[in-house]
């Protein structure tokens, strides 16, 4: 009878009321509902799941290898190391158990140039990588930092000739003078506020869909057998996973809270992995205000 009045479709709380299901059987339902439910119950309440806030920044050395390029006034004058100091505060209170930064995950040159900075035998750089990755470890008292970088292809040059070889140039170059706006943008908008202010504005839930929205433009740049575009992006998402990759392999333990530094331009990809990822629990720089 419990099956027919499942495939019947009735409410539970039909089952209460029939007078099939009654006396002592009503009570054997309703047990066995109750231990059903309750391991999902505790199950939600007791579940503790490490926590990862990508930090998207602009490079603040102004190194020039991406195809556009912001120009950052000198992070190291007085006004900017103050305003430094209040991110690193900001920072804070996201209470890091690890500092993930945007260094080769093979090379030891990061975390000797830590080791030694602790030991007062390196003196910080502009890099964002020293200006925030170091400086905030070393308050919060961490013994290292954490590259997660790895290489990847970008095969840019193919989609241009894409674009060229099909009468598409002009489409092309269009869409770059709009990212190349953006760019613009960030910069300008630099000028007239906090290292804080700009971080915040870079990393909305607004600015990151738009710098998603840039990468995607590539796609309609190829045809069957030849997805000059669609490569391209695809490329791009697998150096974004095995980056990903890196970052969840510091996990730990289920109160780890990973911070994760890195060129903005990679910050909607890596968010995107870390709130599909189940077992993770995302965090932005929002909610730390």
């Amino acid at each position: 009878m419990l099956a027919q009045v499942v495939s019947n479709h009735r409410p539970l709380c039909a089952v209460y009321n029939s007078n099939v299901l009654t006396g002592g059987y009503v009570r054997k339902v309703v047990l066995f509902l109750g231990l059903v439910t309750m391991p999902m119950t505790s199950q939600g309440q007791s579940e503790t799941r490490p926590e990862i806030l990508v930090l998207g920044t602009y490079h603040m050395a102004n190194p020039g290898h991406d195809i556009h390029n912001m120009q950052a006034d000198d992070v190291l004058s007085t006004k900017r190391q103050q305003e430094m100091a209040q991110l690193i505060e900001v920072l804070k209170k996201f209470h890091p158990t690890k500092v993930a930064i945007e260094a080769d995950v093979s090379g030891q040159r990061a975390v000797q140039q830590y080791s030694d900075y602790l030991a007062g035998k390196y003196t910080l750089s502009r890099n964002e990588i020293d200006q925030i990755g170091y400086r905030l470890a070393k308050e919060l008292g961490h013994k290292t930092v954490y590259p997660v970088d790895v290489d990847g292809d970008f095969p840019y040059m193919r989609v241009l000739n894409y674009a060229k070889a099909n009468g598409l140039k002009e489409k092309f170059d269009a869409m770059e003078a709009k990212t190349g706006a953006r760019v613009r943008q960030q910069g300008d908008f630099l000028g007239s506020h906090t290292i804080l202010e700009t971080l915040q504005w870079m990393n909305s839930d607004s600015n990151v869909a738009a710098d998603v929205a840039a990468y995607l433009a590539f796609v309609p740049f190829g045809e069957p057998y030849e997805y000059a575009g669609s490569d391209l992006l695809a490329a791009w998402y697998q150096r974004n996973i095995r980056i990903y990759r890196n970052i969840v392999a510091l996990i730990e333990s289920p109160s780890d809270r990973i911070l994760v530094i890195y060129g903005a331009g990679h910050l909607g990809w890596l968010r995107q992995d870390v709130s599909n990822d189940a077992t993770v629990r995302l965090r932005k720089l929002g909610d730390l205000f």
